[in-house]
């Protein structure tokens, strides 16, 4: 605006006529005159009083707000704003309705409760111990009543399970553990020394690291270390004492075992069931919806997941790189915990399974091989977007394949070349235990 007042000025400047003269047309139907031969015309300078009206008329416009059209940025927050407060909505009708988990929104797959539509039933483990399927829910409590039952059978590996996996901060199981390695060997260096065969219930190093953690207790006992109240030395009273038995000291060997044991040890888990399944081929292939156990945001959780879209705002407001962008996918994606993966088969049937969104796509080709009728045969699986998977170190969730995805199997060119040159080409593809359950994908 203030240029267009400038370019006034000028044209008042340079195109004025004097006084009780009209403006000159450019356009009009006279002849031109020529430069060299046209005398100069006067130069009439404003008078002081338009000067001044032109000076306040610029002020004028330099004192008003400028109007701007919304920017991208303006528009980026907008569309923001207006999705955090349709989530925040969502979260009061959660509230309202007793739910205590919601599902985060832009969620790239559909979730429906409605068993009969969806993909998968639910997340399923199998206890290591007894074999059985269990849920989410039950897995923890089934697998410490597994544990304890086990104590009638193996005393030492029950009690040993019992340290690592009923304790969860894995700092506290190592220290623990490091603690009663170097009980049983003072032990096993000085068996004639009835000092290391002693442990002071109330020694301040066995309260603070060791009896106050699951069955570490049960382990010492399991090994040969029975509880007596003796005598303090120099004093009437008696204190509660783990005294390791004769017996016990006659088999070194074994409490040494015992002692690797226990220190190599892992906590105990459920593994992911599978849920293999089979389904004709279909163009309903690369549709998906899941339950609601495939998504690990609680409403809590979701509440956080908002504040961290509001401070995107400010960062999709600026220029960002593509690591920065790319650093960002990979925070959305954490927000699954399980992924449900197909297969297309050259065959065109569909080969489906349930792995965490952490595993690694080594899992995946495992999968797929100890379903195939000719494991040995090479393959190689492509992701969508023709992304071939050749790095198996990779995570799911690294690779964008959560919380769920449409891979094709696609042979080995040259091998399959030899096979069918050979005449041996099976029109099965996957085993006949998979292919008696194959159904039809709704």
């Amino acid at each position: 605006m203030k240029k267009f007042f400038q370019d006034i000025k000028k044209d008042v400047k340079f195109k004025s006529a004097g006084p009780g003269k009209k403006l000159t047309d450019e356009s009009s139907s006279k002849p031109p005159v020529s430069k060299a031969s046209a005398p100069p015309k006067p130069r009439h300078v404003p008078t002081e009083g338009a000067q001044m009206a032109a000076a306040a008329a610029l002020s004028r416009v330099d004192q008003q707000p400028k109007l701007r059209p919304p920017s991208s940025q303006q528009a980026i927050r907008n569309q923001v704003k207006r999705e955090l407060l349709a989530e925040a909505a969502a979260v009061v009708d959660l509230k309202q309705d007793g739910s205590s988990e919601a599902q985060p929104s832009g969620s790239r797959v559909p979730v429906k409760e409605d068993p009969a539509s969806l993909s998968v039933s639910g997340v399923y483990f199998t206890c290591p111990l007894t074999g059985a399927t269990l849920t989410k829910g039950e897995r923890e409590a089934h697998i410490k009543e597994a544990v304890l039952m086990k104590f009638a059978e193996d005393p030492v590996e029950a009690s040993v399970m019992m340290v690592h996996t009923f304790n969860k901060d894995r700092e506290k199981v190592k220290a623990a553990t490091e603690v009663i390695a170097k009980y049983i060997d003072n032990i096993c260096k000085n068996p004639t020394e009835e000092k290391y065969r002693k442990i002071r219930l109330q020694n301040k190093i066995f309260q603070e690291r060791v009896s106050c953690l699951e069955g570490t207790q049960e382990f010492l006992q399991s090994i040969g270390f029975e509880n007596q109240r003796l005598p303090v030395p120099g004093q009437e009273d008696c204190e509660d004492v783990l005294v390791l038995s004769e017996e016990a000291v006659s088999r070194l060997q074994a409490l040494q075992e015992s002692r690797d044991r226990l220190l190599g040890a892992e906590p105990l888990k459920a593994r992911l069931h599978r849920q293999s399944q089979v389904y004709k081929p279909s163009p309903q292939a690369s549709r998906f919806e899941l339950p609601p156990d495939f998504y690990s945001l609680t409403a809590e959780e979701l509440k956080r997941e908002q504040q961290l879209r509001s401070d995107a705002v400010e960062r999709n407001a600026m220029l960002r790189t593509k690591a920065m962008r790319e650093r960002d996918e990979q925070r959305e994606m954490r927000k699954y915990n399980y992924t449900l993966l197909r297969i297309r088969l050259p065959d065109g049937n569909l080969l489906q399974g349930t792995f965490f969104a952490r595993e690694r796509v080594s899992a995946l080709y495992e999968f797929v091989r100890d379903s195939l009728l000719n494991g040995w045969q090479p393959f190689l699986l492509i992701a969508p977007g023709s992304q071939r998977l050749t790095d198996e170190s990779l995570a799911f969730n690294e690779c964008g394949l959560v919380p769920a995805a449409l891979l094709t199997l696609s042979w080995d060119a040259a091998v399959q070349a030899d096979i069918e040159a050979a005449g041996a080409q099976n029109a099965d593809v996957l085993k006949p235990e998979l292919m008696s359950s194959i159904q039809t994908l709704s």
